[in-house]
């Protein structure tokens, strides 16, 4: 029997799970500690496959639609983190302060990567396009989102008694966990071609496992931290409305932007897959990194939220999309 496609796909559950899990039986003391290691292990090799696995055809193809890959950019790295601006003093009352922060992180994310590639391929769009965007994106995103939580959360973090910037030390620690390990997957691409392709069970493995694990360690310290008495089913249910307010405003404007802009249908597709979509392969160790030393569970719960209802609103779209696409072609024919 063939999955309902309002549900959520087998990872949203795995990382619902998670929570649950962590809610139950928290890990703390040494074993976090250790448990914390063994995370940044595989958040590396996360992204060793990550670079491994991108095409350096689709890139060279794709590299030279530079209106398309300003309008992601501009989406991503422009908008979003206007709106996060504009709305935070509207939700603070409702959400509360740490919360409302943790809505402006998200709309500081890159966009996602394969997610946004496989949305954009099953909806018949720029498939080169979204490749080169979404990969740029996140790698430009290792280096500017740092620095636009340091220029947009500092004082809120400081109030907080976090550190107030985003120094060398953090700077360098993502780049040799995040940066580095992709490079070298890169490197080592034409090696490591035929084992992914080969062995791609292995690497979906390991590539949602670093993210569970990350889910895992952060909800162990939000839950001995107190989070479940923070955050009320009221408070979730703002959440809940505010993530699909923000995720649908997004979408409006990126869809009447293509077709202003003259941007063809494939085009516009990949914008508005690719434009609307945050990471939260990159957002979790991002937010382990640039919020070290304090419980940062809530920081990263809207972006959690977030990420299961861009999965399943563009999951739905890009279906349509790509049945209005059949339909296209047989009137053309």
């Amino acid at each position: 029997m063939a999955r309902p496609k309002y549900l959520p796909d087998n990872f949203s559950l795995l990382i619902m799970l998670m929570v649950v899990v962590a809610s139950i039986l928290p890990i703390a003391g040494q074993p976090a500690v250790i448990f914390s290691h063994l995370t940044d292990f595989a958040i590396a090799l996360l992204f060793f496959l990550h670079g491994a696995k991108l095409s350096r055809e689709a890139v060279i193809e794709g590299i030279t639609h530079w209106r398309l890959h300003a309008m992601i950019f501009a989406s991503t790295f422009v908008l979003y983190p206007i709106l996060g601006l504009f709305i935070k003093p509207l939700i603070t009352p409702l959400v509360g302060h740490e919360l409302s922060l943790g809505f402006l992180y998200l709309c500081l994310l890159p966009s996602t990567v394969q997610s946004s590639i496989a949305f954009v391929s099953v909806a018949k769009g720029n498939v080169a396009g979204a490749v080169c965007s979404a990969s740029a994106s996140n790698i430009i995103g290792i280096f500017l989102t740092p620095l636009l939580v340091g220029l947009f959360l500092s004082q809120n973090l400081h109030a907080n008694n976090v550190a107030n910037d985003v120094g060398l030390g953090v700077m360098l620690k993502i780049i040799f966990l995040l940066l580095v390990p992709f490079v070298l997957g890169q490197l080592a691409r034409n090696k490591m071609k035929n084992f992914l392709k080969n062995n791609a069970k292995i690497v979906k493995m390991v590539d949602q496992g670093s993210i569970l694990m990350v889910v895992y360690s952060a909800f162990s310290a939000a839950v001995i931290e107190g989070i479940w008495r923070q955050v009320s089913w009221q408070v979730l249910v703002y959440l809940i409305v505010i993530c699909m307010v923000l995720l649908f405003s997004v979408m409006v404007l990126l869809h009447f932007s293509g077709k202003k802009l003259g941007f063809n249908r494939a085009d516009q597709t990949t914008i508005l897959f690719c434009g609307s979509k945050k990471t939260l392969a990159s957002g979790v160790p991002m937010a382990k990194i640039l919020f070290a030393g304090q419980p940062y569970g809530l920081l990263i719960l809207p972006l959690m939220l977030f990420h299961q209802i861009q999965l399943i609103v563009c999951g739905i779209l890009a279906s349509r999309f790509a049945n209005d696409s059949l339909g296209h072609d047989k009137n053309d024919a």
